[in-house]
């Protein structure tokens, strides 16, 4: 939403509740008030049953706005796999008795009654 689009939308509120907005507004602040208290008793808990290690927990690593899902992504792709030196290459051989990768085209095609 840019600035005049959030402009007209004030605007309508204030054309279709008209009077009510005075109490609409009252009932968002106590909403919010008892929101913030709400929080406050939480904190007051969490403190209370973590004890003295409450004031050692960095906050901000807990942050959700840290996260931003490409750079995270960035960062995965970048990163060299561990052991990948090491690693030897992938051979897609057959499997002994099981039928090789390769089709003939003359034959019909392998169906399975108890698969379907």
């Amino acid at each position: 939403i840019n600035g005049w689009e959030f402009a007209l939308l004030v605007l309508l509120a204030f054309l279709i509740l008209g009077k009510q907005m005075p109490d609409y507004a009252a009932k968002l602040a106590r909403l919010v008030y008892r929101a913030r208290e709400m929080a406050e008793g939480a904190r007051g808990q969490l403190r209370e049953q973590i004890g003295p290690e409450f004031d050692e927990i960095d906050w901000a690593a807990y942050d959700p706005r840290q996260y931003d899902p490409r750079r995270i992504v960035k960062e995965a792709l970048a990163a060299p796999l561990p052991g990948a030196q090491d690693a030897e290459p992938f051979v897609d051989e057959p499997w002994e008795g099981f039928p090789s990768a390769e089709r003939d085209p003359s034959r019909p095609t392998p169906f399975d009654v108890d698969a379907t």
